[in-house]
């Protein structure tokens, strides 16, 4: 998850590299990038601005959020006259909870085990550093386990496949096909990169909570529906984001790519950091305040009134790009995000050698709750 505490304005001002107004056009994107520079949009409205690899550090260390639009900047402007009504913010009826008896099994089912197994595959990896080859490894270990799963539980329908970026790491994409296959999808989503800010490219990061707990929540979430037999009426589909912690680059590509492809999304949740809360406040499920819509956010509370054990809460505004959620706003479609605790009371230890499951306030039991979650929203909106 990138930074949720605001920066200094003069840092900002002093080291913006401002472009001229109006559309970049592809000869100076392709110069610029062939010289390592990076288009990022740091502020909603604001003209995007060239930095450096190092000056794309520094604004990570510094906390500042942002969208690295580099490569999705000019599929973003080709399909903005394109795009149907905004549905990020739209009025949407969604169903209140009905499925208990049908779940509740397949939630008991949800295995902390599981779990602690695939996330001590995934933390064994140097880092998940998306220009590493130890990143691109690690979507590949999501990709053959996944695809295992689909095996095991004889579901030659279900589909798992990279999806490829300019960069070694790919994102990851499982598909769960619906009886109606042009109802519209839902989708859960975590991001299975990770960085030392100390090291970026090369420093230890086993991310455990950072994205490991999401990114683990949701492959057994996806074991549990299939152990289940689960056959959706909407098509359900489960993503590992690569490079979240660079600019939401994976999420956005993806996002960008439905949008302009018309893909129609009933709803998208994200699941970044599950398994920590500070030692001696209460447990909760944090819910984002903005950059998600309104009525999604209220279907997630009668969701985790009715199947979790800790209750939910609203944390104070997440920020601009905190998360692979913004990324399917900006595209325009209704988005949510559950959090492992309200900012303040979150994981200290991330982006750093530190961000393991030792960790005082690391607790499985507690993201075993997200797991749960994201089965029964899967469950409740495409049965």
């Amino acid at each position: 998850m990138l930074f949720k505490f605001p920066t200094l304005l003069s840092f900002i001002l002093a080291s913006l590299t401002l472009v001229n107004a109006g559309p970049i056009s592809h000869s100076v994107i392709e110069a610029n990038t062939a010289k390592g520079l990076r288009l990022l949009s740091l502020a909603e409205g604001a003209e995007p601005v060239w930095k450096t690899e190092a000056e794309v550090f520094d604004l990570l260390r510094a906390g500042k959020k942002f969208f690295d639009v580099t490569e999705v900047y000019e599929l973003e402007q080709a399909g903005s006259s394109q795009r149907s009504a905004n549905l990020a913010t739209a009025a949407i009826a969604y169903p209140t909870p009905s499925h208990q008896t049908e779940l509740r099994p397949i939630l008991a089912s949800v295995s902390t085990s599981n779990m602690q197994s695939y996330l001590s595959s995934l933390t064994a990896f140097n880092n998940r550093y998306y220009k590493a080859s130890t990143g691109a490894s690690a979507s590949n270990w999501i990709l053959n386990t996944v695809n295992s799963i689909a095996s095991t539980y004889g579901r030659s329908d279900v589909t798992a496949k990279l999806f490829t970026h300019s960069y070694v790491q790919s994102s990851i994409i499982a598909k769960i096909p619906g009886t109606n296959p042009s109802a519209e999808v839902v989708i859960l989503g975590a991001h299975m990169d990770s960085i030392n800010l100390s090291n970026p490219t090369s420093g230890r990061a086993p991310g455990a909570d950072d994205d490991g707990t999401g990114s683990v929540n949701l492959i057994e979430g996806f074991r549990a529906l299939l152990a289940a037999g689960f056959r959706p009426t909407n098509p359900v589909e489960f993503h590992w984001y690569a490079a979240e912690e660079v600019g939401l680059l994976g999420s956005q590509a993806i996002a960008t790519n439905y949008k302009n492809a018309g893909v129609k999304v009933r709803a998208f949740m994200q699941l970044d950091m599950s398994g920590y809360f500070k030692p001696g406040t209460t447990e909760v499920m944090a819910l984002q305040a903005d950059y998600i819509n309104t009525d999604l956010n209220n279907f997630l509370k009668n969701l985790i009134t009715t199947y979790s054990r800790i209750p939910w809460a609203m944390d104070k505004a997440c920020g601009y790009a905190c998360s692979d959620h913004a990324s399917w706003y900006k595209a325009g479609f209704p988005s949510s995000f559950p959090y492992e605790a309200v900012t303040g009371n979150d994981n200290p230890s991330i982006h750093s050698s530190s961000d393991t499951t030792s960790v005082s306030g690391f607790s499985w039991s507690h993201s075993l709750e997200f797991a749960k979650i994201g089965v029964a929203f899967a469950y409740e909106l495409a049965i």
